[in-house]
């Protein structure tokens, strides 16, 4: 099969890409700043504000399934606009399209609610609103499409969320924080992209929720990942968030029962030294 992995050189599209090509698929991936590592894809630049680009892409190449992992935090034209001119490019080319979005469509709470498949979104910060918005321009244009939400992604050694706690640990960052009160359900960024690309593949539609199954804190998280490394846990400093306690679960149930892709939990991918 032919993908297209928009926002491919980033960490959970670089490992998309890197598994779709061992798979035997041909890759085409694109990037907005610079071109990803992953030697066998063919790298193409594309700006997501514009709507040209990747709909000229998409008609070049004509690929089989767009997967959209392509997102800026503070950038409402990329992470809403982009993802609803990915999914008018991929519909009108006849392509299937995975369209990568977050837990954060939900508030947090400070309770432990666990939130469906088809649970209202209700986000409480500008990145969940721009990742809700982003969602319903996927369903109306593309209704065949899979919107995959997805947690913390982790695991390898190499995402923001190590980096952080290695920091901390070393005093490498002082002031930082780990909240005891956020709470999330962590996935291994491999374990993620093979499930996308399982969701691609099999063509699998509609909202999927694809997370570890295990719920921890920012705090628990980061004594995992400084134990893993040999590194101090009791050196972290914790605490609790001062916006409030956030806690944020979803009931991945009925798409785990869809997939053959296992997914480990914060746990277990922890205990082991990163590949």
């Amino acid at each position: 099969m032919r993908f297209l992995v928009v926002g491919g050189s980033g960490y959970l599209g670089g490992e998309v890409v890197r598994q779709a090509l061992r798979a035997g698929h041909e890759v085409v991936a694109t990037f907005g700043r610079a071109a990803g590592d992953a030697p066998g894809a063919e790298w193409r630049r594309v700006e997501l504000r514009e709507p040209g680009p990747v709909a000229a892409l998409v008609r070049e190449r004509r690929p089989d399934v767009v997967v959209n992992c392509a997102y800026r935090k503070d950038d409402w034209a990329v992470t809403a606009d982009g993802a609803a001119r990915v999914a008018v490019a991929a519909a009108a080319g006849g392509a299937g399209l995975v369209q990568v979005s977050s837990d954060l469509v939900f508030p947090g709470t400070a309770a432990a609610v666990v939130f469906a498949e088809d649970a209202p979104p209700a986000p409480d910060s500008p990145y969940g609103a721009a990742k809700a918005a982003a969602e319903t321009a996927v369903r109306a244009v593309h209704p065949a499409a899979a919107v995959v939400r997805t947690s913390l992604i982790l695991g390898d050694g190499r995402s923001v969320h190590e980096e952080f706690a290695r920091e901390l640990a070393t005093g490498r960052r002082p002031g930082g924080v780990l909240f005891t009160d956020v709470v999330r359900c962590p996935v291994h960024v491999a374990d993620l992209a093979a499930a996308l690309l399982e969701v691609g593949t099999r063509g699998l539609g509609g909202v999927l929720h694809v997370t570890g199954p295990e719920a921890v804190s920012r705090a628990e998280l980061g004594r995992l990942i400084a134990a893993r490394e040999g590194l101090n846990p009791d050196a972290l400093p914790t605490g609790p968030a001062p916006g409030g306690p956030s806690d944020i679960r979803l009931d991945c149930a009925r798409t785990a029962r869809q997939l053959r892709t296992r997914l480990r939990g914060a746990r277990e991918f922890l205990a082991a030294t990163p590949t």
